[in-house]
């Protein structure tokens, strides 16, 4: 099988860094038609990635489903697509995954960093530069971070313990560490016993005062001494109570309606002064405060926004209960509600898994049952296509 020069930029013969030329396969008729590439396998290998980031980003760049199923090594694009076509896709993921931007070396490791940004780290250079953050796939990779060894180094203890292997010695467990210390704490233990005073000598080093008074007015002091305490946590528990207990989910939404233009910085920042940043109902209520009824066209304005709330699947949860909410005040929405479950889907923002359990069984969490009924059987038409075009995919994994 040809190799290639990774990145496509370079014509030299004896350039290290090669992959396998991608193949594709066309299988199926009319709407089963799909395109499997026998060799992902192979190229994320050289690449160094997962074998789902390539998959992934042809689907993002062809607006197709994917299915990826590594214990079969099998990866499929939904459509007939030719080779060169994905050979020019995967020279796209490699300039933005995988290449260095210093030194466009591909010796690089993705790292995915405490604030959920993608940063690229080169092992040719040795600079960490900030990745590709806004492509959609950059969503999955933030969800599903490869392993990486860049920074694992080896600290003193495994080369004393390298070392002390090569001479025939080895290094103390810590089990055996511990023994040691034990032994130093057992010296000192014994040696503060042995200041203690014995039993006759017990109540002359505590002095006088060292038992409790059984008498009614020591009993009657400690009672007095008692309800004080009591009093006084009282009083703190009334402290807290008397806050003034709004609710900050309330004033999230009003801060929503009174400011429409409100850039994504600024309702961050109250989502942080309010105290309800990662919560899942803030998500619910951004999605019924910030759409009109052009919600479906709106979304895909919105996603960064959203992709910064919606993070875990309880979250993509309530936003879809804030959907059912905003989609049964108009009648306009409820006829665009494919449209706009779709768009949700279509922007990564909700999973396939997420939607497809959400339209099994009508829930009266966010709206009534009838209500929540209505809403899905208006969405039916998307959800039943999603449900068609998995099984397809699964079946076709079956008959390999």
């Amino acid at each position: 099988m040809a190799n290639l020069n990774i990145g496509g930029q370079s014509d030299d013969a004896f350039y290290r860094y090669k992959m396998p030329k991608l193949v594709s396969k066309i299988e199926g008729k009319g709407n089963g038609i799909k395109t499997v590439i026998p060799n992902m396998a192979d190229i994320a290998r050289a690449l160094s990635r997962p074998t789902a980031y390539p998959t992934k980003y042809f689907g993002c760049e062809l607006g197709a489903q994917v299915k990826i199923d590594e214990k079969t090594d099998r990866y499929i694009v939904n459509g007939a697509h030719d080779a060169a076509k994905l050979q020019s896709l995967l020279n796209g993921f490699i300039q933005k995954f995988v290449l260095c931007p210093s030194c466009g070396n591909p010796e690089t490791d993705i790292i995915v960093d405490k604030a959920g940004l993608i940063q690229m780290y080169c092992n040719a250079c040795g600079r960490r530069n900030k990745g590709e953050n806004v492509h959609k796939l950059a969503t999955y990779i933030v969800k599903n971070p490869p392993v990486n060894n860049a920074y694992g180094k080896k600290g003193k203890a495994d080369k004393a313990d390298k070392k002390s292997k090569k001479n025939g010695a080895s290094t103390p467990t810590e089990e055996e560490e511990e023994e040691d210390r034990d032994d130093d704490f057992t010296k000192k233990i014994k040696e503060e016993a042995a200041a203690i005073p014995d039993a006759d000598n017990f109540k002359s080093a505590l002095g006088d005062d060292w038992s409790v008074d059984t008498s009614a007015e020591g009993a009657a002091a400690r009672m007095r001494e008692l309800e004080g305490s009591v009093k006084t946590q009282m009083t703190l528990d009334d402290d807290e109570d008397d806050e003034d207990g709004e609710n900050p989910y309330e004033l999230f939404g009003i801060y929503l309606e009174e400011t429409p233009k409100a850039t994504d910085a600024e309702i961050i920042a109250k989502t942080e002064e309010l105290g309800i940043t990662g919560k899942s109902r803030a998500v619910t209520v951004l999605i019924q405060c910030i759409f009109t009824d052009d919600m479906s066209r709106e979304i895909k304005a919105r996603t960064p926004l959203l992709r910064k709330f919606v993070t875990t699947e309880k979250d993509q949860k309530a936003l879809l209960g804030g959907m059912e909410r905003v989609l049964i005040t108009s009648k306009t929405l409820m006829l665009k509600a494919p449209h706009v479950l779709k768009a949700f889907y279509d922007n990564d923002i909700v999973e396939e898994e997420v939607i497809l359990k959400w339209g099994e069984k009508p829930s009266k969490k966010y709206v009534s049952r009838d209500e929540a009924k209505d809403v899905r059987a208006r969405v039916e038409p998307f959800l039943r296509w999603l449900a068609e075009a998995e099984s397809d995919s699964e079946e076709d994994s079956d008959e390999e």
